[in-house]
């Protein structure tokens, strides 16, 4: 698949990373020497220094025979711009990174697709949008839903006092017949590795568990793991960002108790006027002794999304050695995810994650409406479209020959969630959730194509 990337900042050079593992033809744009002579050096790609909204940089990019155009410069206007002419050049699919989330919000009644947009993403919304569905999902490390939470992933820690501990996938199944999970994925305590977990695979204290589960199996893994959901309301915000500020408008939209802590006070005091609910303290978050007069002992969760990853590291600690029960801090390094859980905060988000897993579905082969890599684990979580073309449609799932690398999660049929087992028939329309390791991501999408 031959691609374009126009900014080669950090959402760009993690994205020509990620997409040069796999072997695309990739090339990255930019007027940076310093940033191309990174990637350059690092990656197997083409770069080319210039203007990504000249024609003539475009043409020598080869755009007419492009399959698709990624713009992620740091300007919005850029980027629409690029992928304009990128469509209008012969680029078969483009994708603009913005920051005014009014625009997604309303794009099908801009209807960007007459520009030459087919998609839009900003990494600041999906942050703001995980973290909301974190805090939802207060018990868990990490979560995502599909079809509107049809069926839902979740991560977990199992800790010692957890029912699972000790038992194998098939003794669990035994235990609990009536338990609609399906576990799709394990890391080992101080290891690397991810499993895909069998049946007679054993769970064991400290592994880092991922589930697929229905609306209603949630509630019932919060019993089974000991973990408890704890309401939150009161939220401790630290950093007025882009993405501090779409967190904090989305919740106080939901009836949370927000308190916001930017030390920029022109900035402060314009996120007071825009969200009038949300309590705005000007000053420095690093200060201990502001936080605990603003508080902090009696939040619910702590979230800290400043510039600067160390501070929301530390500050995040803090936070919980003042007992507060949710921590989420936002960092740009991804070795930090390794130490996470290690330290003590309950999860790390990664803006370049979010944006990659958003525009990675368009790269995979087969109807992907919906795709997300687990958090530091090499793992992807696809969810493709049964058609009728598919070798799977009208196949029982036992008959399926899906790679050991490889297991069903779940499928959504008629908007309802299923956790299905070896007799279940798939049909043309389903939507099947698929956790794969990347050596059998090439056969899984063979059986969707």
């Amino acid at each position: 698949m031959k691609i374009i990337i126009a900014g080669a900042g950090e959402v760009g050079f993690h994205l020509a990373k990620l997409l040069s593992f796999e072997s695309q033809n990739i090339t990255l744009i930019d007027t940076n020497r310093d940033s191309l002579a990174n990637a350059d050096t690092q990656l197997d790609i083409r770069v080319v220094r210039g203007d990504a909204t000249s024609i003539k940089i475009l043409e020598d990019s080869r755009v007419n025979d492009t399959d698709l155009v990624i713009a992620v410069t740091s300007s919005e206007t850029t980027n629409i711009t690029v992928c304009v002419l990128a469509k209008q050049l012969g680029a078969k699919r483009t994708i603009a990174r913005i920051s005014n989330t009014e625009f997604i919000e309303r794009k099908d009644e801009v209807g960007f697709t007459k520009f030459g947009i087919d998609e839009l993403i900003s990494p600041e919304s999906l942050a703001a949008n995980e973290i909301e569905l974190l805090l939802n999902q207060s018990a868990f490390n990490d979560t995502y839903e599909f079809e509107d939470g049809a069926l839902t992933m979740i991560g977990l820690h199992l800790s010692r006092t957890n029912s699972f501990v000790d038992h194998s996938v098939k003794e669990v199944a035994e235990k609990y017949p009536t338990l609609k999970y399906a576990p799709i994925a394990m890391q080992r305590f101080g290891t690397q590795y991810t499993v895909i977990p069998r049946g007679d695979t054993k769970f064991k204290e400290g592994d880092q568990v991922y589930f697929v589960t229905t609306k209603e199996g949630v509630d019932e893994i919060y019993k089974l793991t000991n973990k408890e959901r704890h309401e939150i309301k009161n939220v401790m915000i630290l950093g007025g960002s882009n993405i501090g500020y779409k967190t904090a408008n989305d919740l106080c939209k939901n009836s949370f108790r927000v308190k916001l802590i930017e030390n920029d006070k022109e900035k402060a005091f314009e996120i007071a006027d825009d969200i009038p609910n949300c309590l705005v303290i000007n000053g420095d978050g690093r200060n201990v002794e502001l936080l605990l007069e603003e508080d902090i002992q009696e939040m619910d969760a702590f979230i800290s999304v400043t510039g600067n990853s160390e501070t929301n590291i530390m500050s995040c600690l803090v936070a919980k050695s003042k007992g507060v029960k949710k921590t989420i801090a936002l960092v740009e390094n991804m070795d930090y995810f390794q130490l996470s859980h290690s330290i003590g905060i309950d999860t790390l988000i990664n803006k370049k994650l979010l944006a990659a897993n958003n525009i990675f579905r368009y790269i995979r082969k087969g109807e992907v409406v919906a795709m997300t890599k687990l958090n530091n684990m090499n793992a992807e979580l696809l969810e493709f479209i049964v058609t009728p073309t598919s070798k799977v449609a009208g196949e029982k799932i036992k008959d399926i020959d899906i790679p050991r690398s490889a297991i069903i999660g779940g499928i959504v049929r008629n908007g309802e969630g299923i956790i299905a087992l070896g007799d279940f028939k798939i049909e043309t329309g389903d939507r099947i959730v698929v956790c794969c390791l990347p050596q059998s991501i090439g056969k899984v999408e063979k059986l969707f194509i």
